[in-house]
């Protein structure tokens, strides 16, 4: 049974109050993985938000059946399956358990109906969104800057500093 002190580890949660996660409580479930399983898959509905309690999961996209890009990896306490917090969005990539996890998932559309019914911790939530998506957006420029650097011909074959 998932308990507030459980949600409080989750790093997206962790302005969230008490009551707030109380709220959360009934509608979130505990859901265990072996490595190798699969929480989700490219372009399934996407029906739940998750929180990582424990483990690490991949996120994943197919190119072909040989070459497998892996977008980055998801520690304990961050959360994935954002697509679920746009109503009929479906997911863009498969989620990986590398070893055995703990998921808590909770049903986006009822995460958005708590988030809309109380304001304040919509807007906390969205903080929390905000800091995750200025890490990944910091790290993605770093590692294409990088590239670049180390591979000018890149640069040239787009057009750029010919």
């Amino acid at each position: 049974m998932i308990s507030i002190e459980d949600l409080k580890k989750i790093l997206l949660l962790q302005n969230l109050t008490d009551k707030m996660l109380e709220k959360m409580l009934p509608l979130t479930e505990a859901r265990q993985y072996k490595e190798r399983d699969l929480v989700y898959e490219e372009g399934e509905k996407a029906v739940n938000f998750y929180m990582l309690n424990r483990g690490k999961i991949l996120l994943e996209v197919e190119l072909s059946e040989m070459i497998i890009i892996s977008l980055g990896s998801i520690k304990t306490s961050y959360s994935f399956g954002w697509s679920s917090l746009i109503p009929g969005s479906s997911h863009t990539n498969y989620a990986v358990c590398t070893e055995p996890c703990e998921v808590f998932a909770i049903p986006g559309e009822s995460f958005l109906g708590l988030l809309n019914e109380d304001h304040t911790m919509g807007f906390l939530v969205m903080q929390g969104v905000m800091r995750v998506l200025q890490g990944r957006l910091e790290r993605r420029t770093g590692q294409f800057l990088k590239v670049m650097s180390r591979h000018p011909e890149i640069g040239k074959l787009l057009g750029y500093g010919a």
